[in-house]
């Protein structure tokens, strides 16, 4: 690219390398956050809940499978399970669990995982740390999966988050490569790190998926403050910033790689000029919840092309990164190219 990362830090913005995508994409998702109990407290989250808490829960079987149903009268393809992470560790949630019918998150995870191919969805989940054999029984019942790295460095938001440790995150990356499981990960910046850790974030999941191929986007999602957290009055990180961190990811990371923006939180064309390539999940049904106050964006009116993917890249749809249980569902959603299958009338 004649420019060196060193440039990409210092020049002004307008004279970062441009890079428009060829092709645009995102996938039509439903948002199922199964529970809000989780383990860590980090110091901007406003989904977390404390067990006792008011808005504390877990969603029941006959909930989410409501919720799946709606999402396929949509025309979703994807089912994004988020869970607090470790649930099972705060006490009163084992009981919680058990009162539906399970004894581990995970089994449960698994039974939704099933019901969403029932229905016609292909599952995301995003649990939280698991461990190698954790993901392996989830493997072939997902079409991918994700772990944000958010940053490799030690920061006072984590603090109280034992699962925000980087090297326990990086682990259960490298795991996900082992098992060939298409994976997302991403940065979450503006949480008080800085450009030198940003950069060792990259170049870390640059090394990751260069041993594995299993990385196929790789999320900047800038830090959105929420009220009731510790980091409330923190601003926002500019725009600036977050073209600047696109432009460094273009440049560290492999090109087949995407790199994803969220569209409800950020103005996404100067962002794409600067090697965004696609916009990520967007839900017809379910806010963001880790987001509520940032709405989906109208995509007819967003003026831009878009080409619509599964949560399973197109690579790795081609590729076979995929089991039998899995088989019949992608191959009647994906066209022959890996992406979204449309119909003669031009319907999806």
């Amino acid at each position: 690219m004649g420019i060196s990362i060193t440039e990409l830090l210092t020049a002004p913005i307008d004279l970062l390398p441009e890079r428009w995508p060829e092709r645009i994409t995102f996938s039509k998702n439903v948002f199922v956050p199964v529970t809000n109990i989780c383990r860590n407290v980090c110091g901007y989250c406003g989904f977390r809940r404390n067990i006792g808490d008011a808005e504390a829960y877990l969603m029941p079987p006959s909930e989410v499978e409501d919720l799946l149903r709606r999402a396929h009268d949509a025309h979703c393809t994807e089912a994004l399970f988020t869970f607090g992470e470790r649930s099972y560790e705060i006490l009163g949630f084992h009981a919680m669990l058990q009162k539906i019918g399970y004894e581990n998150s995970v089994d449960y995870l698994v039974s939704l995982c099933r019901m969403a191919i029932d229905i016609g969805l292909l599952p995301h989940s995003n649990p939280g740390l698991l461990t190698f054999d954790e993901l392996r029984e989830l493997k072939s019942i997902n079409a991918s999966m994700g772990l944000m790295l958010e940053t490799t460095a030690s920061l006072e938001a984590h603090a109280n988050s034992p699962g925000k440790e980087p090297e326990l995150r990086i682990w259960m990356i490298e795991d996900a490569g082992r098992l060939k499981i298409p994976f997302t990960t991403g940065l979450l910046i503006g949480i008080g790190e800085t450009w030198g850790d940003r950069v060792r974030s990259l170049e870390t999941i640059a090394r990751l998926h260069l041993r594995h191929k299993h990385i196929q986007e790789v999320i900047i999602q800038p830090f959105a403050p929420k009220l009731g957290t510790m980091m409330a009055a923190v601003p926002e990180p500019p725009l600036s910033d977050v073209v600047r961190t696109v432009a460094l990811a273009r440049y560290i990371l492999p090109d087949d790689i995407a790199i994803q923006v969220p569209p409800n939180i950020v103005t996404v064309k100067p962002l794409l000029l600067r090697g965004a390539s696609d916009i990520g999940g967007i839900s017809p049904i379910t806010v963001d919840y880790i987001n509520p106050e940032h709405e989906w964006p109208d995509i007819a009116s967003m003026g831009l092309e878009l080409t619509e993917r599964l949560p399973i890249y197109p690579q790795y749809v081609r590729g076979g990164w995929y089991g039998a249980t899995l088989a019949p569902l992608i191959a009647d959603l994906a066209d022959e190219y890996g992406f979204r299958k449309v119909d003669q009338q031009g319907k999806r």
